[in-house]
Parts: structure tokens; sequence; C-alpha cells
């Protein structure tokens, strides 16, 4: 049995950078952390282990004189309020993509107030919650071109993408958009901005690529993650034999002889938790594999 790992799978950019801010503050002392800090259950607990402590926004407003990492996923206007008015030390992970995205679609709203801002993605997502606030919570919510009703064809439209969407859901969305002006007699502005992550994006065909080459494929993902989700339907595209697994734990005991097993994961995949379904493999009784 030979064993693959994807060399293009694991944390991004963002999600690296957060983690070791995480480790770096925790040297300092203690540190908590709003909303888990990767939707990954097992690197979310890695860091527990050194101290991390997870709070939600309800513990926020009571806590008062503590240091608070903010995750990747960005947040609104309001939560830096809060940890102004409770004299909290902010430690702001938030990913530089996603950033400027908030600031693009801020400016939107400030210079467009008569015009409406769309944003492609998951609703009640942390890194949507965070875009939304830019807009003081009046931009609308579409995850797909079916949520189009939603958007009123008289006004003028903006539309964003949460950064890690899929492209090909993204322009669906767009064309269902142009089609639905089409038809209207009043004309209006359409202003579609595709600011889905490139790195993210960028991953897309490799990882088809390699699930094409094996004859199995354990994908590695968070059940929290939008993104682990978008890549493994990419992933089972490219090779039906595809499976969805949180960690070893989660591996069949049954797995049919196979020569080439490859193993992928998302942008908030850890490579340790890749290298242990790997080892996990290796350890399967010699009856299921194959040299």
């Amino acid at each position: 049995m030979i064993v693959s790992i994807d060399n293009n799978s694991g944390f991004c950019f963002g999600v690296t950078s957060a983690i070791q801010k995480a480790e770096e503050e925790l040297a300092k002392g203690q540190l908590f952390c709003l909303g888990d800090i990767v939707h990954n259950g097992q690197e979310v607990k890695r860091l527990e282990q050194l101290g991390l402590e997870t709070i939600d926004y309800d513990d926020l407003r009571t806590l008062h004189n503590i240091r608070v990492l903010l995750r990747a996923h960005g947040e609104p206007p309001s939560t830096y309020h809060i940890a102004r008015n409770n004299g909290i030390d902010i430690i702001d992970a938030t990913c530089p993509v996603v950033k400027k995205l908030q600031e693009r679609i801020h400016k939107t709203y400030l210079e467009h107030r008569d015009a409406q801002i769309v944003i492609y993605g998951k609703a009640g997502h942390a890194e949507v919650i965070g875009l939304q606030g830019q807009t003081n919570n009046t931009a609308i919510i579409i995850e797909s071109e079916k949520d189009i009703n939603k958007i009123d064809f008289n006004r003028d439209i903006y539309l964003f993408s949460q950064t890690t969407m899929s492209i090909e859901g993204f322009e669906a969305l767009r064309e269902a958009i142009i089609s639905q002006i089409a038809n209207q007699k009043s004309p209006i502005v359409l202003e579609a901005h595709n600011t889905i992550c490139r790195s993210v994006a960028n991953r897309v065909e490799k990882l088809k690529t390699f699930a094409a080459e094996q004859d199995l494929v354990l994908f590695v993902g968070g059940s929290k993650s939008s993104n682990a989700k978008v890549l493994y339907e990419h992933c089972r595209e490219a090779n039906p034999n595809t499976y969805f697994i949180e960690n070893a734990n989660d591996l069949q005991d049954n797995l049919s002889p196979l020569s080439k097993i490859g193993i992928c994961g998302a942008t908030s995949t850890p490579q340790w938790l890749m290298q242990q379904v790997a080892q996990a493999l290796q350890n399967l009784p010699q009856a299921y594999q194959k040299s």
C-alpha cells in the first residue's frame, strides 16, 4: 500500500499565522480566543492543552482586563467596541486577505448608501458575520443563485464573496443576477467582485489532480469548516472513491486492498493530523494492504 499526503493541503497562510500568534502569546501568559481558533476540533484541542481558553460573545461581554485573540476569520466592529469598553487587550490575528475585504466592503457601504451589498457566503459563518458588520448588518447574504429573490432588483448591487467559497458558485450567482437584471425595465448597476482567496482557489485544480491519481482518497477536515466542505466536493468530482473523515478514528478496518491511497485536507486541516491518518493506515492489518 502506497500512502501519499497532498503537499498542497493543510493550513493556509492566514490560519498558520493565527496559530503561530496564539502559541507566541500563550508563552507570555493567560490567553483567550473568541470562538474556535480554527474549524478543526483536533487543532483546537491541541491548543487548549497548551492553555488557550475558548470563549463566546456572551463571555466577551462579561469579562474585563484580559487578553483575547481574534482568529483569522475576522470580527465585526462591535467586537472591538466591546473590547475597548471592557479594557480587553486584543491580539488581532485576522487574515490580511479578510482584513482587506472588510475594508473594501466598508468603503463601498459608505460610498453607496442607496445600493445593496450582497455577500456570497454561508449565513452565520464567522467570516461572514465580520463582513456583514462592515455594513451595519445591512448586507444581504446569499448562499447560492437560488437565493436571489432576497435581492431588490430596483437598486444597484455590489457583489462580494466570502474568501473560502467556490469560484464556480460565485460565477453561477453572478450569471443569475445578470440574467435577472436583463429582465428588468429600469437598468441598475451591478459590480461583481470575486474576492475568493487566490491561495485557496488555486488549490482546487491541484487537489483534483492529486485525487484523480489515487485509488482511494481520504479527505481530512473539520465538520464546522466551510472550506473543507467545498474542497471535499471537488475531490469527489475528481475521484468518486473519496471519503470525508475528521481523524484517524474514522478509518474503517474493512478497507478493500488498494495500492494507492491519498490523504488531503482543507485550509483548516493541520499537517500533523494528516500524518496521523497516514500512520494509522500503515498500521492496519496486513490483510488490508497491497504493495
